[in-house]
């Protein structure tokens, strides 16, 4: 088990590390002062036709991903309060700008391609192109075997919840592979919202975190901002400890004004409370490691008690775990339906 406090000179370094991280990324600056707003629930209206504009620009300069983009999350990226000043919608230039860096993003990162590594992975080394992609493959493969992320569940408005195990995360982790394992994640989630829904939650069990690593937290949070931007609808995690604390004292300064205001430090009654509230099935689906009934290790067990998936490395249950997500969506859709109708 991880020691819950770090000495005054690790505090120090990771400090450093992030401020050196951060220092001179214009890209990342750029995007954070975009988002550097309060979450407002003043949106504005967006017309069909700027949404049709928008969308042929999208599809014009990025013809095998704009679809990636639902017209639900357009239209909240486009709606929201103009940074530069709130009290009037984005323009539609900027909102099509902003638009167009996340999917520039999502090109230089690979991400329309992360599910292809994880069938890599989970064959066999001959169908293998190239060395350098089977290599890329089996890290991202090796990153999803500690089942610290998954998706399980919806809460009860419809959003799809990453669930986080900070026990199962690695003191030493090969960081380009957990980005891609947060990227290939992240995309799964958001396939699998609701028509109308274009965030998620996330929940973290924090009982047990590894020592910070600053090169992944950066590069986590430059993930959220210039990926992911309006995207994250809440982060609730507990119990809070002094590496958390550390944690969240060195990011949330670096964090737009926005996604700050999402995050939520609980103790573990008040998380428990909170669960029994927001998740779909209230006190029925909260997991046994928040003292609940519902035990996620059926699905997402420590590693070492996980078989192979394949005739690769994979051993985390992926497509088993985007399986029962659209199962619970339906089960959503149906059961929220059913209320509107009366029944």
């Amino acid at each position: 088990m991880a020691d819950d406090h770090l000495s005054a000179a690790d505090a120090e370094k990771a400090k450093a590390e992030i401020e050196a991280e951060v220092a001179g990324d214009d890209e990342f600056e750029d995007a954070v002062e975009e988002e550097d707003v309060e979450d407002s629930s003043n949106d504005f209206k967006v017309t069909p036709e700027e949404l049709s504009i928008i969308r042929a620009e999208l599809a014009c300069e990025f013809p095998e991903d704009y679809d990636y983009l639902s017209d639900a999350y357009v239209l909240s990226v486009a709606s929201k309060p103009y940074s530069k000043d709130p009290s009037i919608r984005r323009p539609l230039e900027y909102s099509m700008e902003k638009l167009s860096h996340v999917m520039e993003w999502r090109a230089n990162e690979g991400a329309p391609d992360m599910e292809d590594l994880v069938r890599l992975g989970n064959g066999p080394e001959s169908a293998a192109e190239n060395y350098e992609e089977l290599t890329k493959a089996k890290a991202l493969t090796t990153s999803l075997n500690t089942g610290s992320l998954y998706w399980h569940g919806f809460t009860k408005d419809g959003h799809p919840i990453l669930w986080v195990r900070t026990d199962r995360k690695p003191w030493y982790p090969d960081v380009d592979a957990d980005v891609n394992a947060l990227i290939l994640l992240a995309d799964a989630g958001i396939k699998c919202m609701p028509g109308n829904i274009t965030e998620f939650v996330t929940i973290s069990d924090s009982a047990s975190p590894p020592p910070p690593n600053p090169t992944f937290m950066i590069k986590m949070l430059k993930a959220l901002v210039r990926g992911y931007p309006d995207r994250l609808h809440s982060l609730h995690s507990a119990p809070v400890s002094s590496i958390v604390q550390f944690v969240m004292n060195l990011l949330i300064p670096l964090m737009p004004g926005r996604l700050a205001s999402k995050v939520n430090l609980l103790g573990l009654d008040a998380m428990k409370e909170k669960l029994a509230d927001m998740l779909e099935n209230g006190e029925e689906d909260i997991p046994t490691f928040f003292g609940g009934p519902a035990d996620h290790d059926a699905y997402y067990p420590a590693e070492g008690s996980c078989p192979n998936r394949g005739e690769g490395s994979l051993k985390f249950d992926y497509f088993g775990m985007v399986e029962r997500l659209e199962k619970a969506k339906e089960a959503w859709l149906q059961n929220h339906a059913d209320a509107s109708n009366g029944n």
